[in-house]
């Protein structure tokens, strides 16, 4: 698990590019169960050959899987989550001002309805591509 979380949270955009590199590095590594138990079926193009990436900066966020060829970013919130609409919101449009969909899963649906959490992303695919 994540140090707290309100780790992808923080704004970057004073850090230094390289300091984001490692950061979201660091997140790789420290992936939490929901994010593990989703990464195991997008991972090698499993969801039918779209190719996503994990942790990947995007001006001054960090995001938890991006599917660049759809330009779709999918989101994993934590109970701490509920507390933090308004900051999910300013992060949502400030990479949609980038041209990215961001859809939004609970952990809890990650945990208990894995296959309806792939359907969901594959139809934004389809709607995005």
């Amino acid at each position: 698990m994540r140090g707290t979380s309100l780790d992808k949270y923080v704004k970057y955009s004073q850090m230094n590019p390289k300091t984001k590199i490692k950061l979201a590095r660091k997140l790789r590594r420290t992936m939490t169960d929901a994010e593990q138990k989703l990464w195991y079926r997008l991972r090698g193009r499993r969801l039918n050959a779209h190719k996503f990436r994990r942790q990947v900066p995007i001006d001054r966020y960090i995001v938890d899987f991006l599917c660049e060829s759809a330009k779709l970013i999918v989101e994993l919130d934590g109970g701490q989550h509920g507390e933090m609409l308004e900051q999910d919101d300013i992060r949502t449009k400030a990479l949609q001002h980038f041209g990215y969909h961001v859809i939004r899963f609970w952990n809890n649906d990650v945990f208990e309805n894995i296959d309806g959490v792939l359907q969901g992303i594959l139809d934004e695919i389809n709607l995005r591509g």
